[in-house]
């Protein structure tokens, strides 16, 4: 509904006015300048008046977009602290360098990226003389993210400080003979550079953010002082349309993350044309920060740009970058000055006039040149302010050109991401552009050289000193790890004993288990309980009074539950991370604290516990990239099993994470049927990943919600349920000639195959041995790096075909998840071999019914076996039949 003359309603509606006719007053004096000076006119003043109000300390809503302008003036701008010409010729090393580098690696088809470097590297070079601290200073330093795609630009200062020699850089994508230079940051494959993996796209600002909130987490629980450790996060603004790129934004804003900076090089190009051809990216991203409650400093222009700015007497200027799009503006970079005067200056009067004042010299500077981006006194002022702010975090928009200092064959073009090479005529001429000392004759072997000033030179001095005064090199990974103690047994034979007659879900018993644990005097306080917004679903919520939920502003209501034994209590020294609906968010945290041993020297125990479902399927790309990080620590799929989860559906129903996880290197899967093979698992867990001689791996457990009593641990078996089979119930034979088989089952499976078991002897004569697979991965781990072996002329026996000597009859492996995931270990199971499992689609139902649907159930279990057993001849093939009638099937 609208009024007579067509306003829409708005929320100033609904709020009594006292006095109308002030109001009125006021919107008459906006409606007589726009009529005497223009709307434009009218604009700037409303901008202006909030302006005011926000600086007054007034509670208006904030403008969401500024005008397309740098945010510190040239006036504004504090005193640069460095010797800029100095810098320059360091920069100009390492542009050249990163050029080399890719470009000679080209011979070899590797590939490589130059053109993002050449527009960034002002923002990284000011932030590596000037702010960005190192590890052999107080604290942990800065964490930096750096954007994957500049890599070589990190490689060549390396090399300019002493850390890389030339076959290194040779190197660059050749890494199988083990002493190349990795693609992008990648951790585990260069631990002593890289810290943090950036390049699947996204998960960088992601993890930067959580990064930040894990500096205030460590520091609100009295672990480690992090109040000088500030987190870089390196972004392409193409990057920014990533959905994990802006998942967290509120997040760091409410909690006040003034430890944290993005820095978003707006070049306006992504991979194949420009991020936002029609639109404008930098407006764009600016309100969706300002909106988020983030602090927006842009560095759009450099000086040159001053003088159109101060002709500009009536806004005209202003008002044509507003309206220009971004791929128009690209154009004018690759276009002559008559094209800019004709289709930039020529869309109205005040801007033809102008242009006249200006010479085409002063045009083409402005237009192919002059960014923010590539001026190291504007970038320090963006760097200075962002450092300085308190309350919330900031986004530098700094805008640059992709491909800059390469020469018009990259500048700007849309095909410079998939360009990999200069050629010597390319280079001769950047040598030229950036003044370096490299002569003709370098070039006569065909290749482009390598350019240093030497180990004693003044740039060389120039750049250590600055680093030496921030605290070492950088980036740079340190691990300072200290082995943690083992905890107290008392935790672990509590499940050791079982449960008697009284249920336990597996889901239960692991929560138990690590409530127990962080009551150790030693490591209770290094447990990072992780979990999204299901803690009661896991049976978490006894942790909630006791550890006390993680929130900066601690708890600033009453809780509805306050009268209850188990209430919802926020603290800020609380130990959960309860992240709310976001998986990504938790994985995230985990990361964090999984390698926290090694960026900030503090071990850190972290548990995330989800539905099975929403972790390998919904989050993998950040498996790969914890995998990569060298992160540590426990990974629970609860409610696990395509069965367990009843009612829930097709969406909710895992069968298949195992499959998953199987493919990555660095994950030990397991999923265990009883609590006491939690607790074993558990422990060799904190054994491998904390003790002595600690490795760079982190477990995957699968945990069901489905209540069973618990039985107490047999001797002896520990050493097969860590290495992922034992024989848990021996079959008993009803006569001396009864045929005989194997049951292998893991996780809840094992109660069907212990019913089955049963069945087949009470039933049909058949005696089976009952197996625990507690880890269908690691046996396979086990045989292939026994395969490995044979290659090098040494005999190993994998540990499966070892257990399975000489166990009579066939085997039948039964589990919750796809047929793929127990024929694994297949091939290296002497005995003939069959898989029961839940391929297909989950369904809504009973257990039961489910079961009986995916035809894994006891009896269907007896049905296989016999079927297994007529075709070696041991049971009547009618036996068969006969079983499908009597259970139904």
């Amino acid at each position: 509904m609208t009024d007579p003359v067509g306003k829409l309603p708005s929320e100033l509606d609904q709020l009594p006015d006292r006095d109308p006719e002030e109001t009125a007053e006021w919107a008459a004096s906006l409606d007589a300048v726009t009529q005497a000076a223009g709307p434009h006119r009218a604009a700037y003043l409303m901008r202006r008046s909030l302006q005011h109000a926000e600086g007054a300390g007034l509670a208006l809503p904030k403008l969401l977009e500024t005008d397309y302008v740098n945010t510190i003036p040239t006036a504004a701008e504090p005193a640069f602290d460095g010797d800029l010409e100095m810098e320059s010729r360091i920069t100009a090393w390492n542009r050249w360098n990163a050029a080399a580098m890719v470009t000679r690696g080209a011979r070899y088809g590797v590939g490589g990226h130059i053109a993002t470097f050449a527009s960034a590297a002002w923002l990284y070079e000011t932030g590596f003389n000037h702010f960005f601290r190192g590890k052999e200073g107080d604290g942990s330093g800065d964490q930096l993210y750096i954007q994957g795609h500049a890599s070589p630009g990190i490689y060549a200062r390396a090399f300019l400080d002493g850390r890389l020699n030339e076959q290194q850089l040779d190197n660059f994508r050749q890494e199988a003979g083990g002493e190349g230079l990795p693609s992008y940051p990648h951790p585990r494959r260069l631990p002593w550079l890289w810290e943090f993996p950036t390049v699947s796209m996204g998960l960088g600002p992601l993890s930067a953010i959580y990064q930040a909130r894990f500096n205030r987490y460590l520091a609100n629980r009295n672990i480690k002082d992090t109040a000088n450790s500030h987190v870089w996060a390196f972004l392409g603004d193409g990057e920014m349309d990533e959905p994990e790129s802006t998942a967290a934004l509120a997040l760091a804003s409410r909690e006040q993350l003034d430890n944290l900076t993005f820095v978003i090089n707006c070049n306006l190009q992504r991979l194949d044309g420009p991020v936002r051809a029609n639109f404008r990216v930098v407006q764009e991203l600016e309100a969706q920060f300002r909106g988020a409650g983030w602090n927006v400093v842009k560095t759009l222009w450099g000086n040159a740009w001053d003088e159109l700015f101060q002709l500009d007497t009536q806004g005209a200027l202003l008002r044509r970058l507003r309206e220009v799009p971004d791929a128009q503006f690209q154009t004018y970079a690759t276009r002559d000055v008559a094209y800019i005067r004709e289709h930039f200056f020529g869309t109205e009067p005040a801007l033809i006039e102008l242009a006249k004042l200006l010479t085409d010299a002063k045009i083409g500077e402005c237009f192919y040149t002059s960014r923010g981006g590539h001026e190291a006194r504007k970038v320090y002022a963006a760097y200075k302010a962002a450092v300085e702010h308190k309350g919330a975090p900031t986004v530098i928009l700094a805008q640059t050109v992709k491909g800059y200092t390469l020469g018009k064959g990259f500048e700007s073009k849309n095909a410079n991401h998939q360009m990999k090479k200069l050629s010597i005529d390319e280079f001769k001429g950047m040598r030229e552009l950036l003044g370096l000392p490299i002569h003709d004759s370098a070039f006569e072997d065909g290749l482009v050289p390598y350019g240093h000033p030497g180990a004693d030179s003044p740039e060389v001095r120039y750049l250590q000193e600055r680093r030496a005064a921030l605290g070492g090199p950088a980036p740079a990974r340190r691990v300072h790890a200290v082995a943690l103690p083992q905890p107290e047994e008392r935790a672990f034979k509590a499940l050791y004993k079982g449960s008697g007659k009284q249920e336990m879900a597996t889901t239960m018993a692991f929560v138990r288990l690590v409530k127990d644990l962080m009551r150790d005097k030693e490591t209770g306080k290094r447990w990072v309980p992780i979990v999204p917004d299901e803690a009661r679903t896991f049976g978490m919520e006894s942790l909630f009074p006791s550890a006390g939920i993680y929130s900066p502003l601690g708890q600033t209501y009453d809780p509805v539950d306050r009268d209850q034994l188990m209430y919802y209590k926020e603290a800020k020294d609380g130990q959960i991370l309860n992240e709310g609906i976001t998986e990504a968010g938790a994985m995230a945290d985990f990361i964090a604290a999984s390698t926290s041993y090694a960026t900030h020297g503090e071990t850190m125990i972290p548990f995330y516990i989800f539905y099975s479902m929403f972790g390998w399927q919904r989050t993998g790309d950040q498996m790969w990239q914890l995998a990569d990080q060298l992160g540590k620590g426990f990974i629970v799929g609860a409610t696990a099993g395509r069965t367990t989860l009843t009612g829930e559906g097709l969406q909710h129903a895992d069968g298949h994470s195992h499959l998953i996880a199987a493919t990555n290197p660095a994950s030990l899967n397991y999923d265990p049927a009883f609590a006491y093979e939690v607790a074993v698992i558990v422990k060799d867990g904190l054994r491998r990943m904390y003790g002595p001689e600690a490795e760079n791996v982190f477990y995957y457990l699968t945990v069901y919600n489905e209540p069973k009593p618990q039985p107490a641990m047999p001797e002896g078996v520990e050493e097969g349920i860590v290495k992922g089979l034992y024989r848990f119930k021996e079959g008993t034979p009803t006569k001396a000639d009864a045929p005989r088989l194997q049951l292998l089952a893991s996780g809840t499976a094992i109660h069907w195959a212990l019913e089955a078991q049963e069945l087949l002897a009470a039933d049909w004569g058949v005696t089976a041995d009952v197996w625990s697979a507690t880890s269908w991965g690691e046996l396979r781990r086990d045989a292939l790096e026994a395969d490995e072996a044979l290659l090098r002329g040494e005999v190993q026996v994998p540990y499966v075909t070892q257990a399975l000597s000489g166990a009579p009859g066939p085997v039948l492996a039964v589990s919750d998840w796809m047929r793929q995931v127990p024929d694994q270990i297949s091939q290296w199971v002497e005995q003939d071999w069959s898989s029961l499992g839940t391929d297909g689609f989950g369904l809504s139902d009973t257990r039961a019914a489910a079961r009986r649907h995916f035809g894994v159930d006891a009896q269907s279990i007896v049905v296989a076996s016999l079927a297994q057993l007529a075709r070696r001849g041991e049971v009547p093939a009618s036996a068969v039949k006969e079983a499908r009638e009597r259970y139904g099937l």
